[in-house]
């Protein structure tokens, strides 16, 4: 692939053009995306335009801005060789993050963080972080048996947990995961819903199925679940159980008590991986009831084997309304 700065010799002025020439047409397509919807997103958030001359793109703008695309398209277009797809989540991370160094494919759990990509293989799909507090969560999740997650919604903590746990199942690095999350909202009304005990609880515990879901294989998973290798329960679930060889999620944990934020860490068991993820302005425990997450975060924060990563609204991997609302809502300090 040719790149190349368009100038005038007579008058040596930059045009405000990088042109791109890719070799293989298809890929080409590919990476320009349905009704080039990609380059299209591409041009709106950097402000700058993008026009197909065959097998060439020509990028025009200001010189930060178009040298930056530039890398983008680049960056995409070296992972359709390498025969990966291009989504509209590829964009946003090489967007965020800049395009990597992508060398060599690693050995072992720990050997991704030496090159600049990062990605957690699983049953159904390669998850890759989107931003650099991503990708250091990521890493610390694999390097410390314990590790919190904090900040607010849309961000992957719980999504990039599940997939640490999935690619730690599959290689073999840990015998069962086990998912929490407290059931507060629930609370003595839980008696009421219908059904089991499963069935009462399930709500609850949805989001933690969805990223599963998203790992694993439907078959797969259901089997794993019955085989109780993955277990997704309450977190009052928890009290009196030994966690060895398992890699385990709190989710939620800002809704958690201080008693049971500490009945839940000392869970903790040989050959296990244990996260917390919270968000500490959406705690829904009762009024003067202190929230378990922020005494663990004051009392555990000094000890080094145990990682402490942090997330705000530009970390946000929803809609990008989600981090303007969490923006405006941060900015507000008035009581709701």
């Amino acid at each position: 692939m040719a790149i190349s700065a368009l100038n005038d010799p007579q008058t040596q002025t930059a045009t405000h053009e990088v042109l791109l020439e890719f070799p293989d047409n298809r890929l080409l397509i590919d990476l320009c995306g349905e009704y080039d919807r990609n380059l299209a997103d591409i041009e709106q958030k950097l402000g700058v335009q993008i026009v197909r001359r065959g097998n060439q793109l020509s990028v025009m703008g200001e010189h930060s801005a178009r040298e930056q695309a530039a890398g983008v398209l680049t960056a995409l277009y070296d992972r359709l060789e390498t025969g990966r797809s291009v989504e509209s989540g590829d964009i946003d991370r090489e967007l965020r993050m800049g395009a990597d160094s992508d060398d060599a494919e690693p050995d072992g759990q720990l050997q991704m963080f030496r090159g600049g990509r990062v990605e957690i293989k699983t049953r159904k799909k390669l998850v890759e972080p989107r931003t650099e507090a991503q990708k250091a969560y990521v890493q610390s999740l694999f390097e410390h048996e314990l590790a919190f997650g904090i900040g607010p919604a849309g961000t992957g903590k719980t999504y990039l947990a599940v997939a640490v746990g999935v690619s730690m199942f599959i290689t073999g690095h840990v015998d069962r995961i086990i998912l929490s999350r407290p059931a507060v909202e629930a609370g003595e009304k839980l008696g009421y819903l219908p059904g089991d005990m499963k069935d009462k609880v399930d709500p609850y515990m949805q989001p933690l199925y969805d990223a599963l879901n998203d790992f694993l294989p439907g078959k797969q998973l259901a089997k794993l679940i019955e085989d109780k290798r993955i277990e997704i329960a309450p977190l009052a679930f928890m009290r009196g159980r030994t966690l060895s060889n398992a890699f385990v999620v709190l989710d939620e944990a800002q809704n958690a008590t201080t008693m049971q934020m500490k009945m839940f860490l000392t869970r903790l068991g040989e050959g296990s991986r244990m996260v917390i993820t919270g968000d500490r302005s959406q705690v829904d425990l009762p009024r003067g009831v202190q929230s378990g997450l922020a005494d663990a975060e004051r009392l555990l924060k000094t000890i080094p084997k145990i990682s402490f990563n942090y997330f705000t609204a530009r970390d946000v991997v929803r809609h990008p309304l989600v981090a303007a609302i969490i923006e405006a809502y941060d900015a507000d300090s008035t009581p709701a």
